[in-house]
């Protein structure tokens, strides 16, 4: 029985679609299913791929959805247990997909598996290691910048980087898919945090390597359309899946995050698209699909906030400072 299928969201990408598939070609059991879900590309990405890996499935839509409308529309087609998103620009190890199966299926409370993600200018230099969220309202991806060598055991993380680790899909459909609201950024801390409300955990996986180039799609790190998405989504996680207690609770920590990466984003003339994003985000966590997706975690018992609001402070003074 076929156990994983990897789907790749893309939009334009046709520079990285060779590198990618062929590492994925690559690895020592090719016997996986590969899905491809094109979002509306005008590079020609979709004539490629059916002529260079016609093996590919492939999923077009007329116009971009977002890699949560992407990745949702690969879950839905896929027919196997679990499931790996992968970026675009990245390449894969040769027992990547191997690595990443056994790693979530060593638990049955593993919701997910996140790979090691390198640099591909520099495989010695982590870009992502596991993803934590802290108190101040702030995600952040561990290890990044830091030498790959200190990351070679598995651990729980807050949310593995959706860019490449592997998913339970029955869960995921259990939790209603990933939420196409967010359109882009935040989606794998939104997923992996109501993962964690329902008693799952999230595992980083060391021996499943991925090389990624790193914002192929917005083009720069910090830009307009990603600072908008970015404010807008964090303040929309934090209404989903917070209590109004914990948001009172934490709302010291929350004003000072907001308000230091408004301080940030000033600086390099981004503030007003910031601060729009904010105002977007409130607007969407009090609308209806917003209540009723918050609505969801009423049922959550009162121990596991408890362990969740410890872990968002330890993030904030421990891991911040020294992971």
């Amino acid at each position: 029985m076929l156990e994983t299928t990897v789907i790749i969201p893309n939009f334009n990408g046709m520079k990285y679609l060779d590198d990618c598939l062929s590492s994925l070609y690559a690895c020592e059991d090719t016997s996986f299913p590969v899905i491809v879900v094109d979002n509306g590309s005008t590079d020609g990405s979709a004539a490629f791929i059916r002529r260079r890996f016609p093996a590919v499935k492939l999923i077009c839509f007329p116009e971009n959805r977002g890699f949560c409308g992407a990745v949702n529309a690969g879950i839905l087609a896929a027919a196997t247990p679990y499931v790996i998103l992968l970026n675009n620009d990245t390449t894969v190890s040769r027992k990547f997909v191997s690595y990443l199966t056994k790693a979530v299926c060593e638990n049955e409370r593993f919701f997910s598996a996140g790979a090691k993600m390198v640099t591909m200018k520099d495989p010695q230099v982590i870009d992502d290691a596991g993803d934590y969220y802290c108190a101040f309202g702030w995600a952040f991806a561990r290890g990044k910048g830091k030498n790959e060598r200190r990351y070679q055991k598995p651990c729980n993380i807050f949310a593995a980087c959706a860019g490449a680790a592997i998913y339970r899909r029955d869960i995921l459909l259990e939790l209603g898919l990933f939420d196409e609201a967010h359109f882009a950024y935040l989606e794998d801390i939104d997923i992996g945090y109501r993962a964690r409300l329902h008693g799952y955990s999230n595992r980083f996986a060391p021996e499943a390597v991925v090389r990624h180039v790193g914002s192929a799609v917005s083009g720069s790190r910090y830009n307009a359309f990603k600072v908008r998405l970015s404010s807008r989504n964090s303040v929309y996680l934090i209404g989903k899946n917070m209590p109004f207690l914990q948001i009172l609770l934490n709302f010291p920590f929350l004003f000072a995050g907001f308000f230091l990466k408004y301080l940030f984003f000033m600086k390099k003339g981004l503030g007003g698209i910031y601060a729009r994003g904010i105002w977007e985000g409130l607007r969407m966590s009090f609308s209806e699909s917003g209540r009723a997706r918050r609505a969801a975690c009423r049922n959550v018992p009162l121990s596991v906030y408890l362990r969740l609001e410890g872990e968002l402070l330890y993030n904030l003074f421990i891991r911040r400072i020294f992971y």
